[in-house]
Formats: structure tokens, sequence, C-alpha cells
């Protein structure tokens, strides 16, 4: 197999110590962290292991991957397996694409409970989409999707967001058939909005009544009652509506460029809230994509 003549790590090799030293003051330490992995990758400073020939006998020497999921070495592979998976999946019908977003005023607190506040944002979201979906006076169907969390945006700062690949309608309850979606929209943007809120809210409220969030440094003022209650309360949101998605045909659905919006989708639909100011910091961290489905 022919081997490129020349690899990311070439690049970076070359840019060296000169590049982190201009671009710091815009990079964090989950950035250094990547760029030293790919450096690393498949050399002798991650150590090796000797293959050897079942036939012939013939042995060389393989240098370990620095497993790094953003390192191309180490998932372009998976990356490929994985869209030609969720390829084979897609039905034979339009898709939206819809996301759901977390306010600037939540950073913080979610960097500082990342495990427990990524999974409810994946959860509420959901259940949001399944039950406004399951409403006979929306789409009155019982509905599946795919998601994928991004932690940061494209200025490279704290922005905790779900992309949901959804099929432009949904079974009937009893099975029986297949219902169409609007093909201007998929479900109401101000729906979506006010009944996500009112759920996260409640869902981090429990969460702190449980004690299990944690607050360092300048949110320790939040672990009390009725402080943490007041702040989720001016968490009152504007609701902000984009131009409606058009439905992507199933084919295009997905590229080489994965997990960017698919790419026949021009507009999608935002339910989110809109920032206020608060201590937080910009640190980002990309959580392993997963697939979140209906059962």
């Amino acid at each position: 197999m022919s081997r490129p003549t020349l690899e990311v790590a070439d690049i970076v090799r070359s840019a060296g110590n000169s590049f982190w030293e201009r671009q710091q003051s815009h990079l964090a330490w989950p950035h250094r962290k990547v760029l030293d992995a790919i450096v690393r990758c498949r050399t002798a400073a991650l150590g090796g292991h000797l293959d050897q020939c079942v036939r012939c006998g013939h042995q060389a020497i393989s240098f370990n991957s620095c497993r790094n999921r953003h390192c191309p070495k180490c998932q372009g592979n998976a990356r490929a397996k994985w869209l030609a998976a969720r390829s084979a999946e897609l039905l034979p019908v339009p898709y939206f694409h819809v996301v759901f977003t977390l306010p600037h005023e939540l950073s913080a607190l979610v960097l500082q409970n990342k495990r427990l506040l990524y999974d409810l944002l994946y959860r509420i979201s959901a259940a949001t989409m399944l039950e406004l979906a399951r409403d006979p006076r929306h789409l009155g169907a019982d509905i599946g999707f795919l998601g994928l969390l991004h932690t940061w945006g494209q200025n490279l700062e704290h922005h905790p967001h779900v992309h949901y690949i959804v099929p432009a309608g949904g079974l009937a309850p009893d099975g029986s058939s297949w219902i169409d979606s609007s093909r201007r929209f998929f479900l109401p943007v101000k729906a979506l909005s006010r009944r996500f809120r009112r759920k996260f809210r409640a869902g981090l409220y429990e969460l702190f009544e449980h004690n299990r969030l944690q607050f360092h440094g300048p949110l320790q003022q939040l672990a009390l009652p009725g402080t943490f209650s007041r702040f989720l309360w001016e968490l009152e949101p504007v609701v902000f509506e984009s131009t409606p998605s058009h439905p992507s045909a199933a084919p295009n659905m997905f590229s080489t460029t994965w997990p960017a919006i698919p790419t026949a989708s021009p507009s999608p639909t935002i339910v989110s809230w809109p920032s206020r100011a608060i201590a937080s910091s910009s640190a980002g961290e990309t959580m392993p994509t997963a697939a979140s489905k209906r059962s």
C-alpha cells in the first residue's frame, strides 16, 4: 500500500514550537495535547511491537499509535467505517437537521460537570423531540434520529450543542403506516425550545438537589439553594428562530467531513438560549461522537 509523501504530522513538526508560541493565546491545553499526539503517533516515542508473518517468518517493527480520536492516522479508517454503517441505516426519505444548544451562562458549570451535563443535554434534547413528535397536535408519530455532541464552536470556545439528523416523518403509534412531516420544518421551533428549556432546568435542579453537581472557584456561590434557583430562572430565554430547515436528500446526507452538518442542509433549526455575561472558561473538549436512537 502506497503511503502519502506528506502527512499532518510532518506539517506540525515543520511548524514546531513557533506555531504554538504565536497561537497559544487562542489554544487551550487539549489542543496542544492533540498536536503532540499527532506528532508522536506511530513513532519510536510511543514504543512498538514486532510483527511476524505466520507463513514466511518475516519480521517487521510496528510503532504504536497514539489512539487520539483527532489523529488522522488513528481515526481515519474508523470514521470511514462509521460513515458507511450510518449510511446503510438511512431511510429513503428526506432528512432534517436540528440543533439543541445551551446558553453561555452555563458554560463554566458544564466544564466542571462534563459527564453529567453532556449526558443531560443528550437525554433532554432527545426526550424533547420524541415527546413533541408523538403529540397529535404536531406530528403524532414515533420518530428516530442520530445525534452528535459538539462541545466547542468554530471559534474553538466552549459551546455545548447537539446536532440531530432526523427523518422527515415517523411511524404511526400503531406502527401501521408512515406519517410525513411538513416539508418546510420538522417540528415548531418555539414549542421545541419551550419544552427543552423546561425539561433541562428540571433535570439540572434534580442533579443539584441530589448533590451531584460540583462547584469550584467562582461558582462556589451557586452551591447555595436559593442562589442556584435564582440562577436557573434568570436564564429566561428569547427564542431564536432560524430559517426553517429544508430536508436533505438521503444519499447526500453524509460526507467525508462528518461530523459537520449534512452537505445538502442549508439552514438548521436551532433550539437555543441567548447569552448573558457570566464568568466562564473558554477551554473546550470534544467528546466522542455517539449515536442516539429510539429503542
